[in-house]
């Protein structure tokens, strides 16, 4: 139902911003914040998309591959789960307190599994990934409870991070995924990252055939690609 859905991608909102509250008053708890303007995947879309098929997504190079591990920490590479579905990859770091940065991400790959739950034609076609770039403070275990309080129970979103920076850093090059820490005037890191929302739709073909930012990232415009990458 269409309530149920709405319901269940407002819970995870609610969760995400009362996150992102909590890791802001702590790491700054006596300046002012300025009020946050949300962006527009957290709204109702503003238009109507054209009809699925009636469009097309070119393809936009290869998908990248390089050593991960999942949430369970065995190691496997990346294309291990690109490819066969159609594939919404997002990077993204668990502690990350931009509530149009990460938890955006999250945010829109939440309404996109609440979608497909209700298509039945899109359930064994469309996987979802979520990759850290925080491999020191997101490992494993650490993804593996982030994932629990989104990924419903049996559905293909996986949560992936990496052993180390080395393996990392190919990684985000290939898919130009800008990530920097920030530090300190003597040198000590924040603990926060300054990155640029970066979300992919990848074929069964490991074909990257869009690419999302945060002004153009909601479920409703993903999900009518993923319809319309099935057609094709």
């Amino acid at each position: 139902m269409a309530w149920q859905r709405a319901e269940a991608v407002r819970r995870v909102l609610t969760g995400l911003l009362v996150c992102c509250w909590t890791a802001t008053m702590a790491a700054a708890p006596h300046e002012h914040t300025p009020p946050v303007v949300l962006a527009p995947g957290y709204e109702e879309l503003e238009f109507v998309p054209p009809v699925a098929g009636t469009y097309q997504l070119p393809p936009m190079g290869d998908a990248a591959d390089g050593p991960v591990l999942d949430t369970l920490g065995k190691a496997g590479r990346l294309h291990d789960y690109l490819g066969e579905k159609a594939t919404v990859l997002s990077f993204i770091f668990t502690t990350c307190n931009d509530v149009n940065g990460c938890p955006l991400a999250t945010y829109v790959m939440s309404g996109v599994q609440a979608a497909v739950l209700e298509e039945a034609s899109l359930a064994d076609s469309v996987r979802l990934v979520s990759f850290s770039f925080d491999p020191e403070k997101d490992t494993p275990e650490a993804l593996g409870r982030y994932g629990d309080q989104f990924r419903s129970q049996g559905f293909d979103w996986q949560f992936l991070t990496t052993a180390s920076e080395d393996d990392l850093r190919p990684i985000l090059d290939a898919y130009d995924q800008w990530v920097i820490r920030d530090y300190d005037r003597e040198g000590n890191y924040l603990g926060t990252m300054s990155h640029v929302l970066r979300v992919y739709l990848i074929d069964a073909d490991r074909q990257i055939r869009n690419i999302y930012s945060t002004s153009f990232l909601h479920a409703d415009t993903v999900i009518n690609d993923l319809r319309s990458l099935l057609l094709q």
